[in-house]
Formats: C-alpha cells, structure tokens, sequence
C-alpha cells in the first residue's frame, strides 16, 4: 500500500513538473497584466511601461500596465496576490513592498508568503527639493529653518511606505528636525502640491523630478546616493551637505503570485535580464539616472529579505506610522 502510494505520489509530481515545462513553453499564449499599484506618471509606472513593452516584444504576446493606486500600493498588491498564480498578473513592485511589511501591520497578503520574486527592474537615486519660496538655499539653512519651527514644514510623499516616506522619515531621524508627512495618493499628485508651494518639501525619485529642477520650479538641496547623480552633478549628496552617512535609493521590480510555475517565473526573468543588457536600455536609463538591476530570482528573493530587514529597523528608530 505504502509502496503504491509512494509511487502514486512520484508520478503525479513528476506530472505536475512536466505541466509546468509545458505551460512555460506555451507561454505566453494570451495577454500578460502588470499591475502597477502606483498612480500613472511615477517611476514604477514609467519603468514598467517599458518593461512591458520589451517583454511584448520580445515574448511575442501583449503585456499591458494597468494603474490601481491607493492605500500606499496595498489595493493594487492585494488584487494581484488573489490572482490566478498562473504567469498572467504580475506586480510590479518597489522597496514601498518591503517597507510595508513593518510600517502597515494589518495587511490582507505577506510579500514573502504570497508573492514570489520574478525579476528586479533598476533602482535610482532620490533628489530633495523644495519650493523657491522656501528661505532656505542649501540643506544646512534648511535644517536650521526646520528646526526654528518644529512640525510647522511640511514634506509630501506619494503615499505611507512609499520610498519618498520613508526617505522623509530617515532625513528627519538623522537630521534632528520635525517635519510633517502629507501623503498623497501618488507621485504625481506630490510633486504637483511641491511645485504648487501647498507642500514646502519632498524627495522624489531624480529619473521624474530632474526637469522640474531644470525648470526652476523647485530647489534642490540634495540627493539621496553615496555619491553625487552624473543627472545632477552640481547637487550635493545629502550625506556631504549636512547629514553624514545619509543613503537611500528606489528600486524596481516584478512580482507574481505565489504558486506561479517556476518555469515561468524563469522564463520571464531571463527575458528581464535580457533586456537589462540591452545597449539602448541602459544608455536611455543612465541619461534619467536609473541603472539597471540583473538579478536570478533567487538573488532578488535575498535583495527583498534582506530589505525587509532593514527598513523595519528604519520604521523602528524613526517612529514611521502608516498614516
């Protein structure tokens, strides 16, 4: 009997696996979603746009990004994790997932549990700015201002979790001032309430906020690297301008549910990595600051554990809420 059921069980793994091989080598065979749990015009929809067109290309079946903002990128994330794990909705994601595994305690999926990694897209620095109208032409006169008026400035950000949070919450940590998080429910909608002087500051990622420095609209104090940006050359890091040992970045990637074929999961991070040596991909990308991440799904499994690790301890240390 045990014998029989031993062999029972063999062959329908060894079925399942074969299913899978076979599922990888039709797909894709119909249209492939990405959602992007980010209002349109940031850099996870910019970037993911093009992945997705790439990945058309390249997979020879359509890959359409469709935006579904909200609750710091939780609406969208959860509509994928109750997906079909079946290669047909991806998530494309950003360190704002791995943030939230700490900042946000009541979340309807886990990142590790229900997700598996695919791929990582690129990362890229960020830029602190504010409005003109701000008294403050360097970073060290804006941490006097802000400490001449604690919880009277303001930063916005496109939503709790999001890496402009949490830049906001390290900046203020590091730097000794109180600075009050106004969330919005994208970047676009941020970087609009800056440009506008509702809001005195923000960090925004520099591949979308660079013309807007180029235009005047608002200052640049600093950016957010180990070293400065080949985008913004004449801008200090933050590290260098008055908070030593400040560094952050945002990154990029593709998720899928958990449960998705690994064959699959396969096949589409060779087509990523693929593109990420793509002579055209990364001169477009180092020209708007970004550099492209190459990455198996294994190491980008350790790149998102490890990043989980550390902004739990920022969250600690800063006292970050998910307002």
């Amino acid at each position: 009997m045990r014998t029989g059921m031993r062999v029972a069980l063999g062959v329908f793994v060894a079925f399942g696996c074969l299913a899978g091989v076979a599922n990888a080598q039709d797909y894709p065979s119909r249209s492939v979603k990405i959602i992007v749990p980010f209002g349109p015009g940031g850099p996870a929809d910019i970037f993911s746009r093009q992945v997705a067109q790439y990945l058309t290309e390249h997979l020879k079946q359509t890959f359409v990004v469709e935006n579904r903002p909200g609750a710091g990128s939780v609406i969208g994330t959860d509509a994928v994790a109750k997906s079909p794990a079946d290669g047909y909705t991806l998530l494309a994601m950003s360190n704002t997932h791995t943030t939230n595994e700490s900042l946000i305690k009541n979340k309807p999926y886990e990142l590790m549990r229900d997700f598996v990694p695919v791929a990582p897209i690129n990362y890229s620095g960020l830029v602190m700015v504010v409005h003109p109208s701000v008294p403050a032409k360097d970073l060290k006169e804006f941490i006097a201002l802000a400490k001449s008026k604690p919880g009277q400035l303001n930063y916005a950000s496109s939503g709790p979790g999001t890496p402009y949070h949490m830049a906001g919450e390290l900046f203020k940590s590091m730097s000794g001032t109180d600075i009050v998080h106004v969330p919005h429910k994208a970047s676009g909608e941020a970087r609009n309430s800056v440009i506008g002087g509702h809001v005195q500051m923000m960090f925004d990622a520099i591949t979308t906020m660079a013309p807007n420095v180029q235009a005047g609209q608002v200052r640049a104090l600093g950016t957010t690297g180990e070293k400065r940006d080949a985008v913004m050359p004449d801008v200090p890091t933050i590290a260098e301008a008055g908070v030593p040992g400040y560094e952050t970045t945002i990154w990029l990637g593709i998720m899928a549910p958990a449960g998705t074929p690994k064959p699959i999961v396969d096949k589409l991070n060779a087509a990523m990595n693929a593109m990420m040596k793509q002579p055209d991909i990364i001169a477009a990308w180092t020209k708007q600051g970004a550099v492209p991440m190459e990455m198996s799904a294994a190491q980008f499994d350790t790149l998102l554990r490890k990043d989980i690790e550390k902004w739990a301890q920022v969250v600690k240390v800063s006292g970050a809420t998910a307002q």
